[in-house]
């Protein structure tokens, strides 16, 4: 069988995928060679380098002996139950069932996408609509649905947060999905709870479904003012089933734990019956001794309020060293920088390359043309989440960098 006989075989979806930034990121530095004498500062990809909670890898390590039996799609009752009450304590919920509006998963990265395959309609007239920039999943999940992606725009003019006000009533009628990332990543922008009332009114008049990606919600400056949820604002318009609304929620940024691809899906529990439906062919149960790790963690704050301390620390320090150099402020939440560069996204991400052996992502690479833009282009993405002197040492070679022109 010859290579277009087999390119026949495969799901003509998969030729609308774009590569993923990191592979855009290879090719931008291919004809480039990292300064020799510099060792290598990684900003770009968002993996926590946080130490892992040991009390979290003790209790894995207790229960290996848990992998001689066969996880449930829908995962164990008492893990379940950590995460409502975890919701309830943190978004103030008055209630959630953990048997019908909570579902474990393996990792939300493997969540957020199939999730649009189980409802969204094979339809190219259905759109998916996400931020603009985005986490490059739901574009994928939108393609391989068999649905169209629409990019709302996030600029300085809407407050980095996405233009709703750009979508037209007939293109609410034709949405069937709306991703949204609260905190915004890369932006870290918040949306309010009068924002996310209004997109669930918009989505109770037009049937749609919000699929609200909450990974970064533990990370944030004030203790006194945690991110607002999707769910919080259901509450507080008496949609107390979540009707039309689910969140995704994470271990990996919140306890520094993104090897052992824990998290969960909650809301509507409607919309969680057809997805674990789905989920019991599509396999990806949570191994049990992933499970009752991931009970230790959604059980212990302590950890998550020392994790976002390491933050504060490590935007205070590079902040001060990039002050008066280049424009960029402290997110509302996160763990990403979004800085306006002073030439093109990816001369500048190649300039640091090769002259700091410095790596960030181009925001082009985050995004896609739409409205007449590229709301990413002339921005980089740069992830904190190296040690306190590393991320130091490459804002100051940054402005090395800078001051050479």
């Amino acid at each position: 069988m010859n290579r277009l006989q087999i390119e026949k075989l495969m799901n003509p979806y998969l030729d609308h995928l774009q590569p993923y930034p990191f592979a855009k990121l290879d090719q931008l530095f291919s004809d480039l060679a990292p300064a020799a004498a510099k060792t290598r500062i990684a900003l770009s990809i968002g993996e926590p380098q946080h130490e892992s909670p040991a009390f979290v890898v003790q209790a894995i390590s207790d229960n290996l002996h848990r992998v001689a039996n066969y996880p449930s799609s829908a995962g164990l009752p008492e893990l379940r139950s950590t995460i409502a009450l975890w919701l309830k304590r943190r978004y103030g919920l008055p209630d959630i069932d953990p048997d019908t509006q909570v579902l474990p998963v393996s990792g939300t990265r493997e969540a957020l996408f199939s999730f649009a395959q189980a409802v969204v309609p094979a339809d190219r007239t259905a759109l998916v609509m996400s931020p603009n920039p985005f986490y490059q999943i739901y574009e994928g999940a939108a393609l391989l649905a068999g649905a169209t992606p629409h990019f709302i725009n996030c600029t300085d003019e809407s407050a980095l947060l996405p233009d709703f006000s750009s979508v037209t009533a007939e293109q609410w009628q034709q949405c069937q999905l709306l991703y949204l990332c609260n905190p915004g990543n890369p932006t870290g922008a918040l949306m309010s709870l009068d924002q996310f009332r209004h997109i669930i009114q918009l989505a109770q008049e037009h049937d749609f479904v919000i699929a609200s990606d909450e990974c970064y919600s533990e990370i944030y400056f004030d203790e006194k003012s945690p991110p607002p949820g999707l769910l919080e604002a259901c509450v507080a318009m008496d949609n107390n089933d979540y009707r039309n609304c689910v969140v995704f929620h994470s271990l990996s940024k919140r306890s520094n734990l993104p090897g052992l691809r824990s998290g969960f899906v909650a809301g509507d529990a409607q919309i969680l019956r057809g997805f674990l439906q789905y989920r019991t062919y599509h396999g990806c149960a949570m191994p049990i001794h992933h499970q009752l790790g991931s009970i230790a963690a959604w059980s212990d704050e302590h950890h998550v309020q020392a994790n976002r301390q390491q933050y504060r620390d490590k935007f205070a320090a590079v902040l001060a060293e990039l002050d008066g150099h280049l424009p960029v402020m402290l997110p509302e939440a996160g763990f990403y920088l979004w800085p306006e560069t002073p030439v093109s996204d990816t001369e500048f991400a190649r300039q640091l390359y090769a002259g700091e052996n410095v790596i960030v992502l181009p925001g082009r690479f985050l995004a896609r043309k739409s409205g007449g833009i590229n709301p990413g282009e002339n921005r980089v993405r740069m992830a904190l989440v190296a040690t306190i002197d590393d991320c130091v040492e490459a804002a100051q070679r940054i402005v090395q960098r800078l001051e050479k022109g």
